[in-house]
């Protein structure tokens, strides 16, 4: 039977529920009650050949709570006059609430739309938007009022998020609720108080002025002779990016590479350090201007990724020459090559002939569908004799320094 029977109509009502129409009526005011909905009745032939069915459904609808039937008269040749549904209401916000169980939940939305409305009507907009969310929050609301109201007295607070002090909120609270308050920050503050070049929740603090966890460079010098802490040879060290940019070593040549193992493990090199990269994203590093001195060479893993975060390090030191990325390295590997779940394919403007036309070959599948060499397999008598050659190389060929 496709007739539309009580479970059909609350079933359009749970509709307007989930898709937050109901709750966001809290806000705009709308009066959407008396409410009709959808109604598919019996036929004619219906009538004829189901008469008991149909006096079932016409019974089963005008005893149904929370609704308001009404009723026509038709004359039927066979069956002769007959009263059945025409239309179905809901007649107020209450019937609605109460056939579906959402009394609680809206009191507790309207409570937060009325808090809201008085404090911060600012924020209104975003209740009408996204109205399900706020009230999976109602229990935050609160405290979610109660930093965007320090905010709007502190603008650029120039503190860490950690440091704001307001009563029943613990220290983590802003950060774990960064994405909800970024979007009601950018509703309450004045223009000049949002940082808009500071995008994502990675930016949260710099678009709202507070202080960032300073960026950290982890290094290693290869130079024994060169030593950072006395009585220590080529110790594991973390400095911020800052005081990483003052370093004053006197090294001649870094190497970077993304792989940890690789990084704890990379030999002994004269006048040399090795760099712990963190894949894309270079501005910390690029603070240190003295590396714009050095000899620089970026190890990666033999996929487009890996020549993405090469071109993207050119963006802020140009010299920078491909190291165990080429096409010797990965046919020398074939054994143990991988797969590349999510191929960038991206137009790299800042890589060399050599290096394009490998890149261009992955991204075109011209070895093999989603062809990657993960730098950790690579052997490391590969890499030891790979730096022997650079030890007397004199032109790049293939983006790696040989002898000629």
């Amino acid at each position: 039977m496709s007739w539309t029977g009580p479970k059909e109509l609350k079933a359009q009502l749970a509709r307007l529920w989930e898709r937050g129409e109901l709750l966001r009526d809290a806000v705009t005011g709308n009066e959407r009650f008396p409410l009709r909905l959808s109604l598919k009745s019996p036929g004619s032939a219906d009538i004829t050949d189901r008469f008991d069915e149909v006096r079932a459904w016409a019974a089963e609808l005008a005893s149904a709570n929370s609704v308001c039937v009404e009723w026509r008269e038709i004359r039927h040749r066979v069956q002769g006059a007959q009263r059945l549904p025409a239309c179905v209401r809901v007649e107020t916000l209450e019937d609605a609430l109460t056939w579906l169980g959402k009394r609680n939940e809206w009191d507790r939305f309207a409570a937060q739309v009325s808090v809201t409305r008085q404090t911060h009507p600012a924020l209104l907009p975003w209740l009408e938007k996204r109205p399900l969310l706020a009230l999976e929050l109602s229990s935050e609301w609160p405290r979610l009022l109660a930093v965007v109201t320090w905010l709007v007295e502190h603008p650029h607070p120039g503190i860490y998020v950690r440091q704001v002090d307001l009563p029943g909120i613990h220290s983590k609270f802003i950060e774990a609720h960064r994405s909800v308050l970024a979007e009601l920050l950018d509703l309450a503050l004045p223009a000049d108080a949002v940082d808009t070049s500071k995008t994502g929740i990675s930016q949260f603090s710099a678009r709202y002025g507070f202080l960032e966890k300073p960026t950290r460079i982890r290094f290693r010098v290869l130079d024994p002779a060169i030593q950072i802490v006395p009585g220590t040879t080529s110790p594991d060290v973390t400095l911020d990016a800052d005081s990483f940019s003052r370093l004053r070593l006197g090294v001649q040549r870094v190497f970077i590479t993304e792989n940890e193992t690789n990084f704890l493990a990379f030999p002994q090199v004269a006048n040399a350090m090795v760099i712990f990269g963190a894949g894309y994203g270079w501005d910390a590093l690029a603070r240190g201007r003295w590396l714009g001195n050095c000899s620089i060479y970026y190890w990666g893993d033999i996929d487009t990724h890996g020549f993405g975060i090469l071109d993207q390090l050119r963006g802020h030191f140009d010299h920078v020459v491909s190291f165990l990325m080429d096409r010797a390295t990965l046919d020398a590997h074939a054994a143990i090559w991988g797969h590349e779940d999510n191929p960038l394919r991206a137009d790299l403007h800042r890589l060399t002939t050599e290096e394009r036309a490998l890149y261009d070959d992955l991204c075109n599948n011209r070895i093999r569908t989603g062809l990657r060499l993960e730098q950790e397999y690579i052997g490391f008598q590969w890499l030891t004799q790979r730096l022997r050659l650079l030890e007397c190389a004199t032109e790049p060929v293939d983006g790696l320094f040989i002898s000629s």
